[in-house]
Parts: structure tokens; sequence; C-alpha cells
């Protein structure tokens, strides 16, 4: 498959920048194993000579001589539901594993790799290329915490990614105080305008944006129309705090933004906050006085631009804590 199917538009729930980490390696004499979950796309630079070679933008395990084969276990920065993998053998070209596997497991707490068990099978053993990007979609219909990447019998894989729908544990949700519109807690991007220079679902991504890349941005507008974005909330829920990011967007932050939310379940629909000024490169707060409940909210940005993030804080209606339990034991 050369072309990215739709399930690549999900978050990468192993991603360093959502907090993801590879915690351990059986090998990584060539190449660092923290390179697999990097966000930026593999480079290559020629002739990067270091004391052990070629110096590669990837994981790189030294030839086995004896059999065997070599793995790598990542923690999950948003444990999730897997949808679909992606194996990116970039530049490895005559180094690169010839099969591939993926297991993966749900652990409570933060267990050392070395107490990490029940793995499940989520892609079997697949034939792989070098210097390619490989999709394979996953089965599995539960939540993981943690993913085992398994080379045969050795060599080098640039990029591991692993899609699919966050969810959240009941138990480290605080009901009365909650970012509704966090992609951590189970909220996702539902459609927008323009996504010409960054991904929607930067938006509600964890963290601070550190560069103006990280959030999402849109093209210039020709016409008279606006930009717009919309969330669906982790669960039903009342907003009571909406913060709209521009850091880093200096000369291209929008000139004013809006929002509006409403309840799929009654069709309601009400302003959070009225067209507003907003500055380049600032953290903007809004108190929001409404008491109504929503299941989804819109940003307009007005006309075009940049923001780094929205947040929406306020607090889970019962019927909300309701359905974000649900999910985790509908999945568990």
């Amino acid at each position: 498959m050369t072309q990215a199917p739709d399930w690549t538009r999900l978050p990468d729930l192993a991603c360093r920048a959502v907090g993801g980490s590879v915690v351990w390696a059986n090998d990584e004499l060539f190449a660092e194993r923290e390179n697999l979950i990097r966000k930026p796309e593999p480079e290559y630079q020629t002739y990067t000579f270091g004391h052990k070679g070629q110096v590669y933008d990837g994981w790189e395990t030294r030839r086995r001589r004896e059999p065997g084969e070599d793995r790598a276990i990542v923690r999950l920065g948003l444990p999730g539901v897997i949808k679909g993998v992606v194996i990116d053998t970039a530049f490895f070209k005559g180094n690169y594993p010839p099969f591939a596997s993926v297991e993966a497991t749900a652990a409570k707490g933060y267990p050392s790799p070395e107490e990490l068990t029940d793995w499940e099978t989520v892609l079997p053993k697949s034939p792989l290329g070098g210097d390619r990007k490989h999709y394979f979609e996953v089965s599995a219909r539960r939540r993981y915490t943690h993913v085992r990447l398994t080379i045969y019998p050795d060599g080098g894989v640039a990029r591991l990614r692993v899609f699919g729908d966050p969810v959240a544990d009941p138990e480290l949700i605080v009901p009365d105080a909650l970012d509704l519109a966090a992609l951590e807690n189970g909220a996702s991007i539902t459609g927008c305008s323009d996504m010409f220079y960054g991904s929607p679902g930067n938006l509600i991504a964890p963290g601070q944006a550190t560069v103006m890349g990280e959030g999402w941005e849109t093209a210039r507008r020709r016409d008279d129309g606006n930009d717009w974005v919309e969330v669906e909330l982790a669960a039903p829920g009342v907003i009571r705090l909406a913060e709209l990011d521009t850091s880093h967007f200096k000369g291209n932050a929008p000139g004013w933004a809006s929002i509006r939310a409403r309840d799929a379940r009654t069709g309601a629909e009400f302003d959070v906050l009225p067209r507003t000024r907003l500055q380049p490169d600032t953290r903007h707060r809004f108190r929001v006085e409404q008491d109504a409940e929503a299941t989804h909210a819109r940003l307009d940005i007005y006309p075009d631009g940049g923001m780094a993030r929205l947040r929406l804080f306020g607090g889970l209606t019962t019927d909300g804590l309701r359905v974000i339990t649900q999910r985790y034991l509908d999945l568990a």
C-alpha cells in the first residue's frame, strides 16, 4: 500500500510529543531506540559517520550471529484502542529487517518493562521491505497501554507509528475539573475547514506547543469566509473556561475567534465565546457564564491563520461521567 489509509488521521498514541516513551530494547548498538517515536519524519544525511558507522535517524541493532530476534517496548503516551500501525524503514536499504510483528498489553499503574505480561498479538509476523512505509490495519478492539515491536532477525526501523483512539482511565478523571476538549480525555476532531499547514488534532494534544508547526494552521483565505474546526467533547459536560492559545503564531494568528457549543442529544446550541479579538503569540483565557450542557464545540477563526491549542475546561455531567466510565469498561 502506497497511499496512507484513513486511520492514519487518528492520533499517534505512541508519539513522543504526546508522552510516549521507548522504555526498553534488547539492543541499540547502531542507532538509539528513542528515535522510533520521534514526531518528525526520518531524515538522512550522507557521510555522517560516528564511531559505530553511519548515523541513522531510527532504531538499529547489530548483525545477529546466532538465532533470535530483536525487540523494543513502547509505553503509549495516550493509552487507547489501536486501529493501525505504521512500520517505516526509511533510508534502511541494506540493513532493514525482513519481518516484524507487534504485540500489545494493558497494564495498571507504572510497571517496569520486566513486569509487563499478557502480551497479545495485534500484528502477526509480516514481511517488510527497505526504505518504505508499511501500513498494517489492526483489528483488536480493546484498550492498550504498551506495545512491543519485534524485528526478525535484526536491522533498522526508522519510525513506529501507533494510530488509534485514546481512552481515558476514569479513575484518573476529576469529574468537576477537566479539559473537556483534551485528546487524552477522549475528545476528538470531527471536522474542519482547512488544515493546509497543520493538523487540527494538534489543537487538543497534550502539553504546550513548542514551535508553530505543532499547532493548527490554515492556508491564507482570498474570499469572504472564515476557517473553523469542530471538537466532540470527551463526554457531555458544562464548559466553564475557554483557553485559546496563539503561542508562536506571530504574523499569522487569527484576528478574531468565537466558540459555539451544541448538545447533540437535544439539538440545542449556544455561544461559549462571542467573536473576540485575539493577539499574536498569546494564551487567552475567558470565563464562560453559560451553564448549558454540551457534547460538541465549534471554534471559528476570522478570517484564517493558526492556533497552538484549544482548551475547554469544565465539569462532566452525571451522564458524562457514565459515558467515560462505560467506554473504559467496554474496552478493558
